[in-house]
C-alpha cells in the first residue's frame, strides 16, 4: 500500500505559477498527476519513472508543467507556470509500480493508488 497526500493546490491568476507537492508513505516505481473537472473525465497530466527519470506530458500542458520527484523525501511535485483558466481541475496525485509507466500514453486504471486531491482554480 501507498498513501498519498497532495498539497499546493490553490488560486492563481492566468500566466501564474503554482507548484504542486505529493508525498507518498513510501516508494513508488512510477508516480504521475492526473486532473478531473467535475462532470469529466479524470485526464492524464503528467508521469515520472523512477531510475530513467523518462517523462510524459499531455500535449495541454506540455512546455508549462514540469513533474519531478525528490527520491529522498518520497515526494513528487508538479511546477505549474503559465497557467490558464483551463487548467482549473482537481489534481490527483496517482504512483504504482513498473506497470502504469509501460503504457504510454498513461492508463488510468493502472495506477492502483491515489491521493484525495488537491483543487486547482485559475482565474483570468
Amino acid at each position: 500500500q501507498v498513501q498519498l497526500v497532495e498539497s499546493g493546490g490553490g488560486s492563481g491568476q492566468a500566466g501564474g505559477s503554482l507548484r504542486l507537492s505529493c508525498t507518498a508513505s513510501r516508494d513508488a516505481w512510477c508516480m504521475a498527476w492526473f486532473r478531473q473537472y467535475p462532470g469529466k473525465e479524470r485526464e492524464r497530466v503528467a508521469r515520472i519513472e523512477k531510475a530513467t527519470g523518462r517523462t510524459y506530458y499531455a500535449d495541454s500542458v506540455k512546455g508549462r508543467f514540469t513533474i519531478s520527484r525528490d527520491y529522498a523525501k518520497n515526494t513528487l511535485s508538479l511546477q505549474m507556470n503559465s497557467l490558464k483558466p483551463d487548467d482549473t481541475d482537481m489534481y490527483y496525485c496517482a504512483a504504482g509500480g513498473t506497470e502504469p509507466c509501460s503504457a504510454t500514453p498513461p492508463v488510468i486504471r493502472l495506477f492502483p493508488y491515489w491521493g484525495q486531491g488537491t483543487q486547482v482554480t485559475v482565474s483570468s
